[in-house]
């Protein structure tokens, strides 16, 4: 068993010595250095490492399990992680091992993963969640702030959230006032707090096929020890607690959750059949760079979701959003509106350098040469359009992004799933379109391509780029080929 520490036992915690919610948590000032673990886009995690460097200075880790990063921050600059544009999830390391030695039979590992429970080291982990909930709570970050504005079953993580803030006692009490508190608190305050006890539930996220065992056989073995080990009590929905454990074939990581609701959902109110993740719009985003006064344009915009992540995160640009869907673009101010609302409410400046109208993606009411950045979400042709139809839109939508696109300086970022359809469009728009780099990522559970293009130097218009011949043996070649590539 290969471990990032020397020794895990001891360091081990007793459940007397127990800093969970019942208790203060030491709450020293002292800072410690911890590891943050983050789920990201997956394709972009180099991305969010960059962010990360960026913003919080720390150099990431990213991790065999795609989709996963882990950098280490100290407690004072804890709030810095919940501002990152690029994370979907975040927790708090308890303990990870490079190369766990699993054992072949499945009674002989499940009791060596409730052996685990009592030798990792809680004791940072838990001041952590603990520090991370009292920040939350002093800006406000909670949604209603009382566990009546129950959400769906699979958003019940806020809920249990309200009730431990009714629950847990302030972290802001003085260590000398806490003990002379404690001393002179009668039994029935204690009996009290007994009953308060802290509710927890353990989620295992587990990939490879060299497992003797199921992840639900692991969250229930593991979660019965930890269990044990600090007297919680388990509860699948109003959990005060998430331990995670995570298996990606031979790699394991215990942590803490420190987020109840991904980060992605943070600007959309009006949600679309195929609305975009935030986290990956600003991956997007970024790879293409908008710099001042740039004009970026959203062609097909669906809900804003691009648009309104470059408004609000690469604000000295300005952004046209369009659809040619009446429903799509009321979607689109309604989420302006929204974001616009919520900044007022913050005291901050309500404008946003965004704009939204209605139009024909083949005919763009739009002066040629006068875009700098198209950043598109394309038509997959399975929730949205037909993959029939796109072999007739995305030769026409790619050569009238062409031409308002800058020659020489321009740029477009473009994400599809119809990859066949796409490699054909572009071989046909060689002299206008130059392909720099593909990033492969995973949007909804299909596998797509996020596209930087380049605008080559040629002027629209005199390039035989748009010729429209029939589809035939030569065109199956190609795209036989162009798959290979692909894949």
């Amino acid at each position: 068993m290969s471990s990032h520490h020397e020794d895990p036992a001891a360091e081990q915690t007793s459940p007397g010595d127990d800093p969970s919610v019942s208790s203060t948590c030491e709450a020293d000032s002292a800072v410690i250095t911890v590891t943050i673990g983050a789920t990201v886009p997956t394709g972009f995690e180099h991305t969010a490492a960059e962010e990360i460097k960026e913003k919080i200075g720390a150099d990431a880790r990213i991790s065999k399990d795609r989709g996963r990063i882990y950098f280490p921050i100290t407690t004072d600059k804890l709030f810095q992680v919940h501002l990152l544009r690029s994370v979907d999830n975040l927790f708090v390391v308890v303990d990870e091992y490079d190369r766990y030695q699993f054992k072949e039979s499945k009674e002989e590992m499940l009791m060596e993963l409730q052996q685990l429970a009592s030798k990792l080291p809680w004791k940072n982990a838990l001041k952590v969640w603990e520090l991370n909930r009292t920040l939350k709570k002093k800006k406000g970050h909670r949604k209603g702030g009382n566990a009546a504005r129950a959400k769906p079953s699979g958003e019940t993580g806020d809920v249990a959230a309200a009730d431990a803030e009714q629950q847990a006692p302030p972290l802001e009490t003085p260590p000398a006032e806490a003990d002379a508190k404690t001393e002179s608190a009668p039994d029935s305050e204690e009996a009290a707090a007994e009953a308060k006890l802290t509710k927890f539930r353990v989620t295992c996220n587990r990939a490879g096929d060299k497992h003797s065992f199921s992840s639900n056989e692991a969250a229930r073995d593991f979660g019965g020890a930890v269990q044990e080990f600090f007297q919680w009590k388990a509860d699948m929905t109003k959990f005060d607690i998430e331990v995670l454990l995570n298996i990606h074939n031979e790699e394991v990581v215990i942590g803490i959750a420190l987020t109840e609701e991904s980060l992605h959902r943070r600007n959309i109110s009006h949600f679309g059949p195929t609305t975009l993740r935030s986290t990956l719009c600003y991956g997007m985003l970024r790879l293409c760079k908008p710099q001042v006064s740039d004009v970026i344009l959203d062609p097909m915009c669906g809900t804003g979701a691009i648009p309104l992540e470059g408004a609000i995160e690469f604000n000295s640009s300005f952004y046209v959003a369009g659809d040619n869907n009446d429903m799509a673009v009321n979607r689109t101010v309604n989420n302006i509106c929204h974001i616009q609302k919520r900044r007022a409410g913050k005291g901050s400046t309500p404008g946003l350098p965004i704009d939204t109208v209605q139009w024909d993606i083949c005919n763009l009411p739009i002066k040629t040469s006068s875009v700098d950045i198209i950043i598109t979400d394309m038509p997959f042709g399975k929730r949205m359009g037909s993959r029939k139809k796109n072999w007739d839109l995305y030769p026409s939508c790619l050569r009238e992004m062409a031409r308002v696109c800058r020659p020489g300086s321009g740029k477009a970022v473009l994400l599809t799933q119809d990859k066949k359809c796409f490699a054909k469009a572009i071989s046909r728009m060689g002299g206008l379109w130059r392909k720099v780099l593909t990033v492969w990522v995973n949007v909804g559970g299909l596998h797509a391509g996020v596209y930087l293009l380049k605008r080559t130097s040629a002027t629209f218009g005199q390039t035989p780029e748009d010729v429209h011949e029939p589809r035939g043996a030569a065109d199956t070649q190609l795209e036989d080929r162009n798959d290979k590539e692909l894949s």
